[in-house]
């Protein structure tokens, strides 16, 4: 009897610890080549703004239920801010905050959106960054976008939202440091 009490909790505990949901997405864009551009005697101010209403990077909707929102483990925008300086620095761009050259990226949307049904899923991503460069003279405006779909069986799986969602923020960045028109504006 004692044998069956304890593989009975065994059992129990190890579902409950299997369907728990993460409380937080890790957002670690990985850029595996710096673009290259080079940047020679260029310094730059860099602010990174998060101008989303709310500061959630997954919801998920169930019919009849409270939607679960989860956020970055770090803001995303200190995690946009230290990748782009890591990154702008390897290109030999000088990040400074007493350069005259100012870049500032709004966040202006960075959302993974689960419609859950009882036997499946659909996804859908979306990351918007403005991209506004001053150079003392004249200011540059640009906009880097990254959407995309996905569906599956079952539950959404949080690690491959995760993956996808580093996947596309790591594109969009990769664009934005490879992007000539920024590289020719900082004087």
């Amino acid at each position: 009897m004692k044998i069956t009490t304890t593989l009975a909790l065994t059992f129990a505990l190890l579902l409950s610890a299997c369907s728990s949901t993460p409380s937080h997405l890790i957002v670690a864009p990985d850029i595996i080549s710096t673009p290259s551009l080079h940047y020679e005697n260029k310094q730059t101010q860099l602010e990174v703004v998060d101008m989303r209403t709310a500061n959630h990077i997954v919801q998920i909707l169930e019919e009849d239920e409270a939607a679960t929102l989860m956020s970055a483990q770090i803001r995303l925008e200190n995690t946009i801010q230290t990748t782009l300086t890591n990154q702008w620095q390897k290109q030999g761009l000088q990040v400074s905050p007493l350069a005259t050259n100012t870049i500032k990226i709004e966040i202006e949307k960075a959302v993974i959106s689960v419609n859950q049904q009882t036997m499946n899923y659909q996804s859908q991503t979306e990351i918007v960054l403005k991209v506004i460069v001053n150079n003392g003279q004249q200011t540059l405006t640009s906009t880097f976008k990254n959407r995309g779909n996905s569906q599956g069986p079952l539950h959404a799986d949080i690690a491959v939202l995760e993956r996808n969602f580093n996947q596309r923020l790591a594109n969009l960045l990769t664009q934005i440091l490879a992007n000539e028109k920024i590289n020719t504006f900082i004087k």
